[in-house]
């Protein structure tokens, strides 16, 4: 099985409904986020998937997301709360939206927060 990461960042603002406690308030991040790439098949030139499209994909979710207050983007306005866990699945599920190659699989998005605080999302 062959494995690719890409990193991007992007700094926003979000509060958690419901929750009890500092986070309740509005408040801003830093966020990291690694996105994963795996696949048993390289192409006839020896790649997974092109890093550049890879880039590109991640690149359109982060721009919707930088310098936002996620609270007031969709879904997270109303349908989910905007915690670094549901960031993660967010951001994957949007990124494998615009992988087409059926021998390339978006399996994980780490989501950190802060350097010592990161959820991951992952598919089996």
């Amino acid at each position: 099985m062959f494995e690719v990461m890409i990193e991007r960042n992007f700094s926003s603002a979000h509060q958690l409904r419901g929750y009890r406690g500092k986070c309740e308030n509005l408040h801003g991040h830093n966020y990291r986020v690694e996105i994963y790439a795996r696949g048993r098949e390289l192409n006839n030139i020896g790649l997974l998937v092109d890093f550049v499209e890879l880039k590109r994909a991640a690149d359109e979710i982060v721009q919707f997301l930088d310098h936002k207050n996620i609270n007031e983007l969709p879904p997270f306005d109303e349908e989910l709360n905007p915690s670094a866990e549901n960031l993660a699945r967010f951001i994957l599920e949007r990124v494998a939206s615009h992988i087409t190659d059926d021998r390339v699989q978006i399996y994980k998005v780490r989501c950190f927060e802060t350097p010592t605080s990161v959820a991951t999302y992952q598919i089996d």
